[in-house]
């Protein structure tokens, strides 16, 4: 602290400066001369001018209508002239990587004494790291394009990039192989699920809906065919650059008017020679408009077909505006008798349908990862707010009903947790193709508990909050922003209902012909 701030003030001469034009107020110890920003203040001068506020301490008053991060700005903190004798900051801001001592803030996996059979050491030093780095380099990204709309900038996915997260998001495999993954932390043959897992919760936490898909989640989702029924050729052709973060990959299967029905796609695909004629539209393209490849699910003579598109002529594509930032972008994508090569098929032709629902097990469970993690935030948020916001004399937690949701919010992340890591567990157990056999349901129904979990979670927090919920600013703004875009979860990746029923479907596909009451 430079010399001017570490001036120390007695109580005494505080109170002395609480009138018009000498004005100072004390937060957390610390003493702010507000004589010439009274008249600035947004809320207006006389909140500053209270009885309660003015040459006292105003800590309670500040917390009860401002975040922590206020303070930190640099408009504010060249207010601050001094501290207050004897007495020390007590709210500081956590450093990076650090874990939060809020209760059920963490997974129990990451909390003081709780043990777990799912996570070593090497897990924790690894998502040590992956906060520290999300933190430091995502985060200041994440709140710049969530308001501007625009792309993430490529000097954050160059970063990405090197520390091989956007090969890691992924999952484990082949592709790791000879890569050093954040810095050595984890061996390629040693990464596994759950490590894939940490890394999509630590995003989520630094990141609106919105963020966590623009930071190429649509690579997430349209590589993955690509590594799997690619050929050799088209792998070399696309991998590496991909995985640099110089070349970006959109699934495109989704469309106007087939919506969840795979099978009633009518994006079009006529043999020509050595090529393919593809001609279509697909919509909710997520990475749509900055895509470089399209992993396209098409209608063929002989069935249902994916094939792997690169922009160029006969490609266009529009931005979409939906409930959450452009930074996602979504796009409107239109083929118009576009050429591909025979070569750039992903699979057998007429066997499409294989590879998008193997692929979708992987897309499930992330969606399921982000959100867990983003429910855990909300629970965090309204935990502090619950305490900090006085309501009657009272903290608002002191209330029965807010504990009530509380209790339910609670309750909610922590089976979504269990639950996921059981699941999580299994797919490190399973080969690609078991996975797709006997998990298909699970995750499905897996998703569809956590969407609806979620979504009941964004109506306890908007309530918990009032009407500071329903501001994108200030207080609530976590909160205004999950309640806003909980939805994505329910509807990306498969209708939650659609998913619901799939599971059951799979289930009794496997019901022994003897089981009887």
């Amino acid at each position: 602290m430079a010399s001017g701030l570490s001036k120390e003030y007695t109580w005494e001469e505080v109170t002395r400066h609480n009138k018009e034009g000498d004005l100072w107020i004390v937060i957390d110890s610390k003493v702010f001369d507000v004589s010439k920003f009274a008249d600035l203040h947004p809320g207006g001068a006389n909140v500053l001018y209270a009885e309660s506020v003015a040459g006292k301490d105003a800590t309670q008053a500040f917390f009860g209508l401002h975040r922590h991060e206020v303070l930190l700005r640099p408009q504010y903190r060249r207010l601050q002239i001094g501290v207050i004798k004897g007495q020390t900051e007590q709210i500081k801001p956590p450093q990076p990587g650090e874990l939060s001592k809020v209760p059920y803030a963490e997974p129990t996996w990451l909390s003081s004494g709780y043990h777990s059979a799912y996570y070593s050491d090497n897990h924790r030093k690894f998502q040590t790291a992956l906060r520290v780095f999300f933190e430091t380099i995502v985060k200041p990204e994440a709140i710049k394009c969530e308001d501007s709309g625009k792309k993430i900038s490529q000097e954050v996915v160059d970063k990405m990039a090197e520390a091989n997260i956007i090969a890691m998001r992924l999952g484990p495999g082949e592709h790791l192989k000879g890569r050093t993954l954040m810095s050595g932390i984890v061996k390629p043959e040693e990464f596994d699920y759950f490590h894939e897992a940490i890394i999509h919760a630590e995003l989520a936490r630094v990141s609106s809906r919105a963020v966590v898909d623009g930071l190429l989640a649509g690579g997430v989702i349209g590589l993955p065919p690509i590594l799997n029924y690619g050929s050799r050729e088209l792998y070399e052709q696309v991998i590496p650059d991909a995985l640099a973060g110089k070349k970006y990959v959109a699934l495109a299967i989704s469309e106007a008017f087939a919506g969840s029905d795979v099978s009633g796609l009518q994006t079009t695909a006529v043999r020509d020679g050595d090529f393919w004629v593809v001609t279509g539209t697909k919509k909710w393209i997520t990475n749509g408009t900055f895509a470089d490849y399209f992993t396209t699910g098409c209608k063929t003579e002989t069935g249902f077909t994916v094939i792997l598109i690169p922009r160029g002529p006969g490609v266009e594509t529009k931005q979409i505006k939906t409930a959450y930032s452009s930074v996602a972008g979504t796009a409107f994508v239109t083929f118009d008798k576009v050429r591909v090569p025979i070569s750039n098929t992903l699979g057998k032709v007429g066997a499409g349908m294989s590879v998008i629902l193997s692929n979708f097990n992987h897309e499930r469970w992330m969606v399921c990862a982000t959100s867990v993690s983003a429910q855990r935030l909300a629970v965090e948020e309204c935990l502090k707010w619950s305490t900090q916001r006085i309501v009657f004399g009272k903290p608002l937690n002191s209330q029965a009903v807010i504990r009530a949701k509380l209790a339910n919010m609670i309750s909610r992340v922590e089976a979504c947790q269990n639950w996921f890591e059981n699941v999580t567990y299994q797919m490190n157990q399973m080969s690609y193709s078991q996975q797709a056999d006997k998990l298909a349901g699970p995750i499905g129904l897996l998703k569809q508990f956590i969407s609806r979990a979620g979504r009941e979670t964004a109506e306890d927090a908007t309530q918990v909050f009032g009407g500071r919920a329903l501001t994108v600013t200030g207080m609530g703004k976590y909160i205004e922003n999950y309640h806003r875009t909980s939805g994505f979860d329910a509807i990306l990746a498969g209708a939650e209902d659609v998913l619901g029923d799939l599971g059951v479907r799979q289930a009794l596909k496997k019901m022994p012909r003897d089981a009887r009451l």
